[in-house]
């Protein structure tokens, strides 16, 4: 694969709006622990996607950015809006800014009476002095905007604390790094995303954890096949060796294809309500199978009083 298909393939704006909703607090307790500290965390956070999309309708064609609207409310009990932007792939320029005070005044404009508060993520490796203030002036009017800036090259200069971080929300940071520093080398990025994978399970995070993370990492750090069966089979080994498995090699198949990782695992759960735990035999037959051996399986589950009928 070529670095125009593998950055074609690297579909990083979603997996940051995923992450940004599984791990809202942890995002903030890493990046900006000021404002983490000022929420009150007892009281449920909100995602707005309808609001937000309401004013952010002409967004940059062929741009990569994530964003999201939460609604949080701080320790004095005041409802407050954060309006996150997370620049993704693309470098932020001088209309960066004004980007932003468009998208601040908007939301300002429409819902007059809330308090909001903007804040940019920034992945690239470009400077960023200009970047967190808008200004305009004409005579003696002027106005000016600012906002908190997160460039994530700068937090990545500590790889030593995101890596030994209990924050999951490091593990997308480091993810995020990776993907910049390996695009067009896929055999560096198969080393790297290896060793991300391997991180998950000496951290202690819960299970369901480690596998929202392997599958955000398997999103960010995409490869061409041949190497993804590598890796599949390196993590295979390591399970073996650590005793430990989080992942069978079903669900981590299962999670990389598509509409055959959803046929498979329904086939799975049809078969584990039917004859309680498979063997193991049986789950590496699944993980192994072709589409058409899926469907004829799936066929048979009705009708079939063993696995041996529907396994032959």
């Amino acid at each position: 694969m070529n670095e125009e298909e593998t950055a074609g393939k690297s579909d990083f704006d979603s997996p940051w709006k995923e992450a940004l909703e599984y791990y809202f607090p942890q995002f903030l307790e890493l990046l900006l622990p000021e404002m983490h500290r000022e929420i009150d965390w007892h009281r449920p956070h909100e995602f707005l996607d309808k609001e937000l999309q309401q004013v952010v309708r002409d967004s940059d064609a062929g741009r990569r950015h994530a964003d999201k609207l939460v609604k949080v409310f701080t320790l004095d009990g005041s409802e407050t809006w954060v309006l996150i932007h997370v620049e993704v792939q693309g470098k932020a320029d001088r209309r960066f800014n004004a980007r932003m005070y468009r998208y601040y005044y908007r939301l300002q404009d429409k819902y007059p009476y809330q308090r909001l508060a903007s804040v940019a993520i920034l992945t690239d490796e470009a400077n960023h002095q200009a970047i967190g203030y808008h200004e305009q002036q004409l005579w003696q009017t002027r106005l000016t905007f600012s906002f908190p800036v997160v460039e994530l090259q700068h937090v990545g200069r500590d790889r030593q604390s995101l890596e030994n971080s209990a924050n999951p929300f490091a593990v997308i940071v480091l993810a995020q790094l990776e993907a910049h520093r390996t695009k067009g080398n896929d055999q560096d990025r198969l080393v790297t995303k290896f060793s991300l994978m391997k991180r998950l399970y000496q951290h202690g995070f819960t299970r369901v954890e480690v596998l929202e993370l392997l599958r955000l990492i398997d999103w960010m750090l995409a490869l061409p096949p041949a190497l993804e069966e590598k890796l599949e089979a390196q993590m295979a080994r390591f399970e073996e060796e650590i005793q430990m498995s989080y992942v069978t090699s079903f669900e981590r198949i299962a999670e990389k294809r598509g509409n055959q990782g959803g046929r498979v695992e329904l086939l799975f759960k049809l078969l584990t309500l039917k004859f309680g735990e498979l063997p193991s035999d049986i789950e590496a037959r699944l993980a192994r199978a072709e589409v058409d051996e899926i469907d004829r399986w799936a066929e048979r589950v009705l009708t079939a009083n063993s696995l041996d009928e529907i396994f032959d």
